[in-house]
């Protein structure tokens, strides 16, 4: 077995934990002071030291969160997703926790959303002004205090003024997302793994590898490692046949994730 030591990691005091699949071991390099929260979490989950807070059982059941759970959602060129004990994108632990994510380190900060040629940054993935609109223009105003449309009217010289200076972190923020700027933060690259979300502080168990750089999700999922040994598996997992929700044909497990001493 190779040692952990010898592999590519950042910071050789962070955990790594194995993600022991039906296909084969997928190892992790834990970001355990950039992502302090997430990783305890993830380790608790996997190593059962959390209660099932959807269990019915009474007390509460401590077990390994992980086990058995498949890869529900596969996407070839983007990513593969587990964590669901549901097995379809809609479960959790019966909780949820807030990001970790540093949008100044990740530069959101200095990005503009309007850009020189008149567009719109392609990472809000803005394609209608319907789009503009639920993701720019009405958060912001809410944010400026407009509650009518008189108030959109009287203001509009004001409003083109806020969206002409407005960041991508401000923008982010007028969505809901809240930063912090003490922690280090990874870019979503190729190998990195990342906590699957529904929208702000809406992360529970689920948990997804990019199999490529994803920029557009930069400062909306809290990086919290990557990946140092088994790449080239997760790259063969994305290459699986899926049905018409992206979920294997074929069942890929994870049989366990555990701490790798």
């Amino acid at each position: 077995m190779v040692s952990a030591n010898v592999m590519a990691k950042e910071d050789q005091s962070n955990p790594v934990c194995v993600i022991n699949t039906s296909m084969g071991d997928i190892y992790i390099e834990l970001f355990a002071e950039e992502a302090p929260h997430t990783v305890k979490n993830f380790i608790e989950l996997a190593e059962g030291k959390k209660e099932d807070k959807d269990s019915t059982e009474k007390p509460k059941v401590k077990n390994p969160f992980y086990t058995n759970l498949i890869f529900h959602r596969v996407i070839k060129n983007f990513m593969i997703q587990g964590g669901c004990p549901k097995g379809n994108g809609t479960g959790g632990p019966g909780y949820t926790f807030e990001d970790e994510i540093n949008a100044i380190a990740l530069g959101l900060d200095k990005i503009k959303v309007l850009q020189p040629n008149g567009g719109v940054h392609p990472y809000l993935l803005v394609q209608s002004q319907q789009d503009f609109s639920q993701i720019v223009l009405m958060p912001l105003a809410r944010k400026m205090g407009i509650k009518s449309q008189q108030q959109f009217q009287d203001r509009k010289q004001e409003i083109q003024l806020k969206l002409s200076k407005l960041t991508l972190k401000e923008c982010y923020e007028n969505l809901g997302y809240r930063y912090n700027d003490k922690l280090k933060s990874h870019f979503p690259e190729r190998g990195v793994i990342a906590m699957a979300n529904s929208g702000p502080n809406t992360n529970g168990s689920q948990f997804f590898i990019n199999l490529v750089d994803t920029p557009w999700l930069t400062g909306k999922h809290t990086v919290f490692g990557k990946v140092i040994k088994g790449m080239e598996l997760a790259d063969k997992i994305g290459e699986v046949s899926v049905d018409k929700r992206n979920k294997p044909i074929k069942d890929i497990k994870i049989i366990s994730i555990r701490l790798y001493e």
